[in-house]
């Protein structure tokens, strides 16, 4: 074969690749779900909201659904003893994503002890793996279980109500991991992938558990493992997530706790809803807990060495009066 037929021999492989790869790419859209309207969002706050469920003085949602029976079911779920963190480690530089660090500096440092200190200037920031208490997002005005903001959540005296004080004495449950990298052979989603319910019941199908009442839903797309291959990115522009038609399956399922790696997919598609709308909805209508900006790299390898997708998990918040959320290290335990 001469070089120039090879020449051409290639190039016409690589346009078939190259369709190949286009054609493929526009089935996954094709078979995306229709996007989730502004009407039928608005219909949901009524439809499947929980306010009330558990008394019009309720402050603690979805929680109420792990009871002790619940606690000593995921306790049971511990064999080995072997425990894994879902935290980001703390930055205290500024990065693509993280524009906010923290600070640190020691205090004292000499031949008896040391000591040193530390901020966190944005709870709810990209860099900080956190637990959003109630009092962080409200819907025309009202937050979890239908509280008036007004006078209830002030510059001066903070959260008054829905505080993360409701959760001090900490969630532990049966924590639920749903790899969908690993369900569709791939090491990350590529950025803007709506994770649809069909994904999560393929997952289900293939693992074998599924998040139920009560339980932490945790659910990984590969935000650690991009940047491992790719360096750091702004997560605001580039993440996969939850497309908007998961929110009635979270209301069915009654999961206590909704944990992800971001908040929302980036880039959304023309006439979308707000990027944040199913962290919104779950927190303020649903009455879930929310892990936000967790890091489960580190469980998914657990998980899979052990074909386990499921283990007892453990979040506990500091104990802020008045405070809208907690930094967190949650640990699961297999």
């Amino acid at each position: 074969m001469s070089l120039s037929t090879r020449i051409a021999w290639s190039a016409a492989v690589a346009a078939l690749a190259c369709a190949a790869i286009a054609t493929t790419n526009a089935q996954q859209r094709d078979a995306a779900p229709p996007l989730v309207s502004a009407a039928e969002y608005e219909r949901w706050q009524t439809d499947l909201s929980n306010w009330g469920r558990w008394g019009p003085d309720d402050e603690l949602g979805a929680a109420n659904l792990i009871t002790a029976a619940k606690r000593a079911q995921a306790a049971r779920l511990v064999t080995e003893g072997f425990t894994v963190s879902l935290s980001s480690t703390a930055q205290t530089y500024e990065s693509l994503d993280n524009p906010c660090p923290i600070t640190w500096s020691m205090v004292r440092a000499s031949r008896a002890s040391a000591s040193d200190t530390v901020g966190y200037p944005c709870i709810h920031g990209p860099g900080t793996t956190h637990l959003d208490a109630f009092a962080h997002i409200f819907f025309d005005g009202k937050m979890w279980n239908g509280y008036d903001v007004d006078g209830l959540v002030t510059m001066e005296g903070g959260a008054e109500k829905n505080s993360i004080m409701a959760v001090k004495n900490g969630l532990v449950t049966r924590g639920v991991l749903y790899d969908i990298p690993r369900l569709k052979g791939v090491p990350y989603l590529e950025p803007g992938t709506r994770i649809t319910v069909a994904d999560l019941e393929a997952w289900e199908a293939r693992s074998g558990v599924r998040a139920g009442s009560g339980d932490a839903f945790l659910v990984r797309w590969g935000r650690w493992a991009r940047q491992d291959a790719l360096g750091p990115f702004d997560t605001g522009q580039e993440a996969a997530g939850l497309d908007n038609s998961v929110i009635p399956w979270l209301k069915a399922r009654d999961v206590a706790i909704a944990g992800w790696e971001t908040p929302g997919y980036m880039p959304q598609p023309e006439g979308d809803l707000p990027r944040l709308a199913v962290h919104d909805f779950a927190l303020a209508i649903l009455g879930i807990q929310v892990l936000d900006r967790a890091d489960f790299d580190a469980l998914a390898t657990a998980a899979a060495e052990r074909e386990r997708w499921e283990f007892m998990v453990t979040i506990a918040p500091l104990p802020i009066p008045n405070g809208t959320g907690s930094p967190v290290n949650p640990i699961a335990m297999f």
